[in-house]
């Protein structure tokens, strides 16, 4: 039997958690295109910062080898926006997505549960995610 549930069943069942609606984009490198990461990178850079100071990017980064080392191009962003077809707007637009260095998957996803300590510092105008 497959698990399935609706988005109304899952919201039923969760009425006192976060239930915000975010995208999560899942990036990876073209095969036989990796020669354009490293050239595209700065200006793919750019536009996360940008997404970033507009609201829109929640967060992103790279994914790295098991072992930690190495980073094979591979990337995940999570986004704040309307629909799919905005966040998809907003891929399109990514240096590494028009440039073909990258191809991306976006998949709907419902934060509920997690947490985040930040601790902001007067004295030296600090702040540090805990």
């Amino acid at each position: 039997m497959i698990y399935k549930h609706t988005r109304a069943q899952i919201l039923a069942e969760t009425p006192t958690m976060l239930n915000m609606q975010l995208f999560v984009v899942f990036t990876t490198p073209i095969p036989g295109n990796e020669h354009l990461l490293d050239e595209v990178t700065p200006a793919h850079l750019d536009h996360q910062v940008r997404l970033e100071r507009e609201g829109i990017m929640l967060a992103a980064g790279p994914f790295w080898t098991e072992d930690g080392q190495h980073h094979l191009g591979e990337g995940m962003f999570i986004m704040r926006a309307d629909s799919v077809e905005q966040v998809r707007a907003i891929c399109d637009a990514d240096p590494m997505h028009a440039s073909g260095a990258r191809s991306y998957r976006i998949r709907p996803w419902m934060m509920n549960e997690g947490g985040m300590t930040i601790r902001v510092s007067f004295s030296d105008q600090r702040a540090q995610i805990l």
